[in-house]
């Protein structure tokens, strides 16, 4: 299929192989999207030790370019002022102008009420709340320039797709930073959709539940399978087909949505 031919697409990020990210770029590519993904090998390296590969961006791009699209990636901290309007210029010189936008990168720290602390919470708002805010007003202000460039007849249109979590599935209790940041991108999905909806450009959310994305030990494993009615822990690959269908023109009445795509959970 390629319901995304001629497509460009953001992914943010994208830094291993078995993360929900990369599965999203294959996804997309798949579908017939050029991608640009950014990754931040220092976070990884702090949180996936055994995992996080300097030289494996660029292994990717290859990986993708094999499958006949355009792939370029850089390393971006979603935390320095100013990286959203830099990483959309970086974009639009090496691959063209991006009409999708997945808001994939997050940070994330275990911590109860007794481990918070004033640093903690400001590295997760600096990610999960500004950075995502950001990217996503400048995605929109630089599509609606682009149409009025164009002329003002033009629909242009585009596609932002933000990962949540599920708070409003429950409490994540030793995760408190980490849930309160997410739950903020819900209530931003909803109120964005209802204005870029004018210009075409679509923003939802999905929530892929447990995802066995390499943070999963054995043990907890065995202790999240029984709550899957499914039968099995849910995969990278289930939240990218989500994603891309999100991305396609076939989901242009869908919009202002939390999908919740956790195989009953």
């Amino acid at each position: 299929m390629t319901r995304l031919q001629n497509k460009i697409a953001i992914v943010t990020g994208a830094s291993r192989a078995g993360g929900i990210g990369a599965a999203i770029c294959r996804a997309l590519a798949n579908e017939g999207a050029s991608l640009f993904f950014t990754h931040l090998y220092d976070y990884d390296n702090e949180i996936y030790p055994n995992d996080a590969d300097k030289n494996w961006p660029d292994l990717f791009a290859d990986e993708l370019r094999k499958m006949d699209v355009q792939a370029a990636h850089m390393s971006l901290d979603l935390t320095v002022p100013g990286s959203a309007s830099y990483l959309l210029e970086e974009v639009r010189k090496s691959v063209g102008l991006p009409t999708i936008l997945v808001n994939n990168a997050t940070y994330s720290v275990d911590a109860d009420f007794r481990q918070l602390t004033e640093s903690l919470i400001d590295a997760h708002c600096a990610v999960n709340i500004r950075g995502t805010f950001m990217l996503s007003a400048e995605f929109a202000r630089m599509l609606e320039a682009e149409k009025k460039a164009r002329s003002s007849n033009s629909v242009l249109g585009g596609r932002i797709i933000n990962l949540t979590s599920g708070q409003g599935k429950g409490p994540m209790p030793g995760n408190l930073a980490y849930a309160a940041t997410k739950g903020a991108i819900s209530v931003f999905t909803e109120s964005l959709a209802a204005e870029l909806a004018p210009l075409h450009i679509t923003v939802n959310a999905v929530d892929p539940g447990p995802t066995d994305s390499g943070w999963m030990s054995e043990e907890v494993k065995q202790a999240l399978l029984p709550r899957f009615p499914m039968g099995r822990i849910g995969l990278p690959e289930d939240a990218a087909q989500l994603i891309a269908f999100l991305a396609s023109d076939d989901s242009q009445w869908i919009t202002g949505e939390i999908i919740h795509s956790r195989g009953g959970f």
